[in-house]
């Protein structure tokens, strides 16, 4: 299943990571794990803010792909299920009229 992992970090232990220069390392080898097909960074509510767009396989990955932001920058995370558009096509076309 498609899903966005949203990492919203928290400032002052992404500021230590930063600091050490171990934030570059941690989304860089949870990119290489991850393999999103999108990953966009930005800041949301005065937070940095992380989102990844991949496909989960089981959700026992969930804890695989969580834990590195948890344990290293203190971050909320969610998942969502989300659809491209050959998705929301295919969910349409099977919708009975």
């Amino acid at each position: 299943m498609r899903v966005l992992l949203k990492v919203v970090m928290d400032t002052e232990k992404a500021n230590e990571a930063i600091s050490h220069g171990t934030l570059p390392k941690l989304i860089e080898a949870s990119l290489e794990q991850i393999k999103p097909e999108a990953a966009y960074f930005t800041a949301e509510d005065g937070q940095r803010t992380a989102y990844l767009f991949f496909d989960m396989q089981d959700s026992s990955q969930m804890p695989v792909f969580s834990e590195p932001f948890f344990m290293n920058l203190g971050a909320k995370i969610s998942y969502t299920p989300v659809m491209n558009y050959e998705d929301v096509q295919k969910g349409l076309s099977q919708l009975g009229r």
